[in-house]
């Protein structure tokens, strides 16, 4: 009878289970194994996706994902992204018994493919997926760039929309770049995530960086104290070298119609078995003073330069990569006075500067076996420098000492980092040590990038920074991608910034400090800004709007009070806002850009605090580019650019510059392994002393003998060379 009733019981069991309304099933973990390979070796550091989940393969490179699943089986889309490599993206169908091993070939990324990473976010990911706008010159327009002007980066940056190169110094042509309508000190200029040009760039570093070795440059515009500290308070201009990928050299002679001569040599040597290249950059550029007008000024400055730059990487396929440089900069300028000619005051006045700048620096990184990327940076410059004005002379040394230690993972859908930095930044002037400071700052910050589904990321952000002589600064910031639907990316970005002021300003490095009287009672500037970036893509048709703003609270100000000069915190703020269209069309070997920028800047009057327009910010500016480019043949392009009305200061012959439209023209010809250009700029000769005269008819009160330059003063230039490589 045993057996029987163990029959019916089952019977019945499986009767009552099989009428009984089923419950829905506990939800059950799938297990994806990822394996990524590059030319048969593991890659480190890769970038796997799926499922809202991310993380990052270890030194045998792999990783692992978990999700849930209702069913038996699900079809989970992965993407594979790493640095240098084309992404992959596929479906992996995946059971819930076990797990599932899926092998990912990756293909490295040819010379000129779209994706583009940037690293001036920190997280070195793709620029379609970084939260923070992020604006890339690429390997392209920096070539044509390089047959404009071979011995500097300004023209690349100045034409950029968002950006203006802005002459501080007209007698000796050094300038800088001011972003979205904000001074130009407020702008950070970092190689490869290094401070090689100074915790603050001076007025000639963007003169003395040739492009030829330029990967690409990374631009975020706005407050970007969040990421890099107290000298980005008006946004980041990253310049990224140039990694090698074959055996390469490269001469490029230049001659302009100024009287300027360039030649630049580049050498690479591509990756050996061990992981290593090396690159090599050296040149020398040099120009003829210029007395257009023939009033007895120098309208362009003479300078002669040298430097050199060594570069050394490494890279192996289980996530670790060195990139250690150095560099050498020689250069010599004079302007004022010419052939014997007196200034208004009956004196001759000769202004003279004697640059020398020395640099290092290394940055390293590594993925532990855990996925965790630990990266080290350090830099150390020093700059020695000799300026004369007329009979007065200025000697001092800058020096700039940097280290960071930063870690990176991820974690679900978070991608974080967090490191800390300390930076200690020196001036030991030799003739007035009055302005003789040591700044030291240690900083801690922290990131995490949260993906919030498949179309939106949001990333936070801050730092703090401790000051020795203004305190704690804490900038926080926040960002948010977002996909609303297919072709559309919408990002919106706001945080604050704080800047630590130093005796050089836009107007001390024209004048000096003889005039000045010794700081005092400054406080940090502090800044907050925000931006909303919306982009269409329409197959060959790319169209960005943006809309931002920035206020920028106690900004320090030169003020003339008794006859003697002082940097002082003005009261009122000051505020920038206002809009940038930008639209790219590609279809084959044309490529046509177009631009408008429209800004309205203004600040406190320190006389009777009136608002007032900041002077040399016009209201709008616009530009046309079309190029066509083959690579077997050559390439044409012409471009105009379109700068309206400012307002000046202190200016005796007028108090607004006209509006000007500027136009130029290239031509490359490709015979074997050269390349001869040709290449004019402003052809209709748009020139500031064809209105007025640069020179004053009377000395300013801050010592300045001419007006700011609102125009240029250089007029037509026409440029010719050839560049060879093999």
């Amino acid at each position: 009878m045993a057996p029987v009733r163990v029959i019916v019981l089952t019977f019945l069991t499986l009767g009552f289970s099989l009428s009984a309304p089923r419950t829905p099933s506990a939800a059950q973990v799938v297990t994806i194994v990822a394996e990524v390979t590059a030319e048969g070796r593991p890659v480190q550091g890769a970038s796997v996706s799926g499922d809202g989940r991310a993380s990052t393969t270890d030194r045998e490179g792999r990783v692992t994902l978990t999700t849930t699943s209702e069913s038996g089986s699900t079809a989970i889309e992965v993407s594979v992204t790493a640095p240098g490599y084309a992404p992959v993206a596929l479906t992996v169908r995946a059971s819930t018994e076990g797990h599932t091993v899926v092998s990912v070939s990756l293909e490295p990324l040819p010379e000129l493919e779209e994706e583009v990473f940037v690293s001036a976010t920190r997280t070195n990911t793709r620029l379609q997926d970084q939260p923070v706008r992020v604006e890339v010159i690429d390997r392209e327009e920096i070539e044509e760039k390089a047959l404009m002007t071979p011995g500097s980066v300004a023209m690349l940056l100045g034409e950029t929309t968002g950006l203006r190169g802005q002459t501080t110094a007209p007698s000796l042509g050094a300038g800088n770049v001011r972003i979205q309508g904000l001074r130009g000190r407020y702008t950070q200029l970092i190689a490869d995530g290094l401070p090689l040009y100074g915790g603050q760039a001076d007025s000639l570093s963007l003169f003395q960086v040739p492009p030829l070795d330029l990967g690409q440059v990374e631009i975020i515009k706005g407050v970007a104290s969040a990421l890099y500290g107290a000298s980005a308070l008006g946004g980041l201009i990253n310049l990224v070298s140039r990694r090698p990928r074959e055996d390469e050299a490269q001469v490029l002679l230049n001659l302009t119609s100024q009287q300027g001569r360039d030649v630049t040599t580049w050498l690479a040597r591509a990756p050996n078995a061990a992981g290593w290249s090396w690159s090599l950059l050296g040149g020398y550029h040099g120009q003829t003073s210029r007395d257009l007008d023939a009033d007895g000024w120098a309208d362009v400055p003479a300078y002669a330069r040298g430097h050199v730059r060594p570069r050394a990487f490494f890279k192996n396929g289980r996530g670790t990569t060195l990139l250690a440089t150095a560099g050498v900069t020689v250069e010599d300028r004079h302007g004022g006075t010419q052939n014997g000619r007196l200034a208004p005051d009956g004196f001759p006045f000769r202004e003279r500067l004697e640059s020398r700048r020395l640099d290092s620096g290394v940055t390293f990184r590594h993925v532990t076996r855990r996925g965790v990327v630990v990266s080290v940076r350090g830099s150390v410059m020093r700059q020695r420098q000799r300026r004369a004005f007329g009979l007065h002379t200025e000697r001092g040394i800058r020096s700039t000492g940097f280290g960071e230690t930063s870690f990176q993972g991820a974690r679900g859908h978070h991608t974080w980092v967090a490191g800390a930095a300390f930076q200690q930044d020196r001036y030991r002037p030799q003739d007035l040590p009055a302005f003789r400071y040591t700044f030291s700052t240690p900083a801690a910050f922290a990131q995490d990038e949260i993906v919030l589904g498949q179309r939106v990321i949001l990333s936070l952000s801050g730092r703090i920074d401790r000051h020795s002589a203004y305190g704690a600064l804490a900038t926080p910031r926040v960002s948010l991608l977002s996909r609303p639907r297919d072709g559309w990316i919408l990002r919106v970005s706001a945080g604050t910034g704080a800047f630590a002021p130093t005796p050089f300003t836009e107007e001390t490095e024209e004048v000096g400090f003889s005039r000045l009287a010794p700081l005092r009672d400054l406080r940090a500037e502090r800044a907050r800004g925000g931006s909303v970036d919306v982009t269409r893509t329409l197959g060959a048709l790319e169209v960005t709007a943006t809309a931002f703003a920035s206020h920028v609270r106690q900004p320090v100000r030169l003020r003339e009070l008794g006859g003697s000069l002082s940097l002082v915190n003005a009261v009122g703020p000051t505020r920038s806002w206002g809009t940038e269209l930008l639209a790219r069309y590609r279809a084959g070997a044309f490529i046509a850009l177009a631009t408008h920028a429209w800004t309205r800047s203004t600040e406190a009057d320190l006389d009777d605090g009136a608002r007032r327009e900041v002077p040399l910010t016009p209201t709008h500016t616009a530009s046309l580019n079309l190029m066509w480019e083959a690579e077997r043949t050559g390439r044409f392009g012409i471009e105009a650019y379109y700068v309206g009305r400012q307002t000046l200061e202190d200016n005796p012959y007028r108090a607004t510059g006209r509006p000007q439209l500027l136009i130029g023209a290239l031509i490359e010809r490709r015979v074997g392994r050269a390349r001869l250009f040709a290449n004019s700029e402003n052809l209709f000769d748009v020139r500031q002393t064809k209105d007025d005269p640069l020179v004053r008819p009377r000395r300013a009160s801050d010592g300045s003998w001419t007006v700011d330059a609102w125009a240029p003063l250089e007029g037509r230039v026409l440029n010719s060379g050839v560049r060879v490589a093999w």
